[in-house]
């Protein structure tokens, strides 16, 4: 009972968050505001749907941007060929559902079977095979270069993009809650724990697997529609290794296996990029900022070995349980007394 009413808290501050985020709009004037938060949210969603792989069925991939870059070019092309309507950017979320399922499941079945560190390997290799693809074919990509496009009226208010985003980020995380609450969502997380016990036990292990792996591809690839239309830009930066590594350290920093730490994690690394970078103007000093920001990593994962939201979970159950015992305690030497009394 203590447990759903801690959970019930747990979930009333997530929606008391998420309704003053909704408000916050109308009560700011600050575009940077409005801008920065609307990266955060498109990043929070592109780390759930790695945390579904990293930190629910324990694996570790290198081609994660290979989804977020599908959706993308997707959306941008649609957009550019059949123009900037409601139903090219409908028919662009189809099909980036259909592509990113369809990869996603083609590379976990050839990939999954081998070890952690032969997947994330072998995922680098596909990831950078697209990557060379959008750069050799330019009259579709423009390659390196990339193009730009028009999006639907409703993307161009700054407000509704904010809004929207703040709704695929909220329904994202229902989803992959209900996702890893579920029957299936344990499976994953036993695998994580012990593989071969789980195998013993008559599960298919593949299967499972795959089955994240398709979960994760396809919400990546939501994620990056919203981010090639909030840029109304898009190049083969979308595909490289580098997102790919920044999604990893989101989850880190924010905490593997949380959900709510991938929007942790994308607040902290946008803030602390942002500043950093708004330093560098002011003083010489800040002009490396990328190896302050290193700095910053070090020192989360240093004093927050779990990540941020784990580490926070990890010190209030250890409170909790030390209360629980001290409770314990007094409450049996309270009943020695009454004996002898």
């Amino acid at each position: 009972m203590k447990s759903l009413q801690k959970l019930s808290r747990f979930k009333l501050t997530l929606l008391v968050l998420a309704i003053g985020l909704a408000i916050f709009p109308f009560v700011s004037d600050s575009r940077t505001a409005l801008i920065m938060l609307t990266q955060i949210f498109i990043f929070a969603v592109f780390a759930m749907s790695y945390d579904i792989l990293l930190g629910y069925t324990g694996i570790v991939s290198f081609g994660h941007a290979m989804f977020f870059g599908i959706g993308a070019y997707t959306v941008a092309i649609c957009l550019k060929m059949f123009g900037s309507t409601m139903p090219a950017f409908f028919v662009a979320i189809v099909l980036t559902l259909i592509f990113t399922g369809v990869v996603s499941y083609l590379v976990g079945i050839l990939t999954l079977r081998l070890k952690s560190h032969f997947f994330a390997m072998l995922t680098l290799a596909v990831s950078s095979l697209f990557l060379v693809t959008a750069e050799k074919w330019r009259s579709l990509t423009m390659g390196n270069d990339g193009f730009t496009f028009v999006v639907p009226e409703l993307f161009r208010d700054r407000v509704s993009f904010y809004l929207i985003a703040l709704v695929l980020l909220v329904g994202t995380y229902i989803f992959l809650d209900r996702f890893t609450q579920s029957p299936m969502g344990k499976v994953l997380q036993a695998i994580r724990e012990n593989e071969p016990r789980v195998e013993s036990l008559g599960f298919k292990v593949m299967h499972y697997k795959v089955i994240a792996n398709v979960v994760a591809g396809m919400v990546a690839g939501l994620a990056g529609i919203l981010y090639a239309m909030s840029l109304r830009f898009v190049n083969t930066a979308v595909l490289s290794v580098e997102l790919s590594l920044d999604v990893l350290l989101i989850t880190i920093i924010g905490g593997v296996g949380t959900l709510f730490g991938s929007v942790v994690g994308a607040a902290i690394i946008e803030l602390a990029r942002h500043g950093l970078m708004d330093l560098a103007k002011v003083h010489w000093i800040f002009e490396r900022w990328v190896i302050l920001f290193g700095i910053i990593f070090i020192l989360v994962v240093m004093f927050f070995p779990k990540g941020i939201v784990g580490t926070t979970k990890h010190w209030w159950d250890k409170r909790q349980y030390k209360k629980k015992e001290k409770l314990r305690k007094e409450m049996e030497a309270g009943a020695v007394k009454d004996t002898f009394s």
